[in-house]
């Protein structure tokens, strides 16, 4: 029978089991389509071993309970917590709790180190490692409404009690090929608790901008604060205070007052009146008064007017060959533009740091110094000193 804990008693006492487990897997269940925030409607957890009483659903919307006793677990350095694709859950408990769960073991990152391809899905694990069907048919039901059905009580919890197995088999995998250390360095970003931090004065950045004028730039950038503020505070989807094409319909428009609202063609009705219609005006005022000396600059790509094109093609050659030799998606090394900048010269770059480097990195860099070359055995590349 699925337990699912609904007081802080209960939920303490499962966390004092789990505080002396090596690991517990952890899944959430969560809606976001009306609020900024994630409305966190479900978390599952699950200890080793195959007990009933090893995998509990917690409900964070029973008014008995409070996530405290989760919290304290979450902190406990001598308890890995054990995600699937961590970054949304992790994100929620940081807004959530002010944390970040640690130390971290990602399924899905672990599997690419492992050679299971890019961002591999939950279901294609279980599958391959557990050797287990998956009924993914209550994914899209909505997760705030009581009572949860058997269904989805049946769906929320194998998302913790197939990802034991998963994580069992992973790390033993990791640490038989040495490669624990992979893992580490891709999880060094997902637990960086700025990483969840929203900064409404950088929000500009995420725009598909279209021009290099300072003053436009200028204005989508107060456009873009104004909205990510506003929407934080009133916890609603960005996109429901201005979507992105009327933000830089804004921009280049320059409106003067709320009447020359009504001139968009592209603006939502409620954004027309009220506190979001002056604060889109503010903001567009400003953009304007901006001191040229502080008009945001797009980023500008490196000059490739001397690449080497045929550097770049053996760059490539290469990639492919130490991707398929450390088992691992080519595109999890290096980019296509990476290698375009490494043939103009390029020294820095991610595929220059950690186990990149080791794969791929220093002998790129051997090729680019001319202190080795490629050369075709059967269907193998071979690199060669010269």
């Amino acid at each position: 029978m699925i337990q699912t804990l609904t007081t802080t008693d209960a939920l303490a006492a499962y966390c004092a089991r789990a505080a002396d487990a090596p690991y517990v897997t952890v899944d959430t269940e969560f809606l976001r389509e009306r609020t900024y925030f994630a409305q966190l409607c479900l978390v599952q957890l699950a200890l080793p071993g195959t007990d009933d009483a090893d995998a509990v659903l917690v409900d964070p919307l029973a008014e008995t309970l409070s996530l405290d006793p989760l919290y304290e677990l979450f902190e406990r350095r001598d308890v890995i917590k054990v995600f699937h694709a961590a970054r949304q859950d992790l994100e929620i408990f940081h807004v959530e709790g002010g944390l970040v769960p640690a130390p971290l073991f990602d399924t899905q990152v672990a599997a690419m180190v492992c050679g299971f391809g890019d961002q591999v899905g939950y279901e294609t694990l279980v599958r391959k490692i557990a050797r287990a069907p998956l009924d993914k048919s209550s994914r899209f039901t909505d997760w705030s409404r009581r009572p949860l059905s058997d269904a989805q009580k049946t769906y929320a919890l194998a998302d913790v009690t197939h990802l034991r197995q998963i994580y069992e088999y992973l790390a033993a995998e990791l640490a038989r090929t040495g490669r624990t250390h992979w893992l580490e360095e891709e999880l060094s970003s997902l637990t960086n608790a700025e990483a969840y931090v929203v900064d409404p004065g950088e929000a500009w950045k995420r725009l598909k901008l279209r021009t290099n004028s300072g003053k436009t730039l200028a204005i989508a950038r107060e456009l873009a604060a104004f909205r990510e503020t506003y929407a934080q505070t009133k916890n609603v989807p960005r996109n429901r205070v201005i979507k992105d094409d009327a933000l830089m319909e804004l921009a280049s428009t320059k409106p003067k007052s709320v009447a020359d609202l009504a001139k968009s063609r592209l603006l939502l009705r409620d954004a027309r009146k009220g506190d979001i219609a002056e604060g889109l005006v503010a903001a567009v005022r400003r953009g304007q008064e901006m001191p040229a000396d502080q008009h945001p600059r797009p980023e500008q790509g490196r000059d490739r007017s001397e690449m080497n094109a045929a550097l770049a093609d053996l760059l490539r050659v290469l990639l492919k060959a130490k991707a398929e030799e450390a088992g691992v998606a080519a595109k999890l090394i290096a980019s296509s533009s990476d290698l375009d900048d490494i043939a103009c010269g390029a020294h820095d770059g991610i595929w220059a740091t950690g186990w990149r480097r080791e794969v791929f990195g220093e002998d790129a860099l051997r090729l680019l110094r001319g202190e080795v070359a490629l050369s075709a055995e059967g269907e193998k590349v071979k690199i060669v000193p010269v």
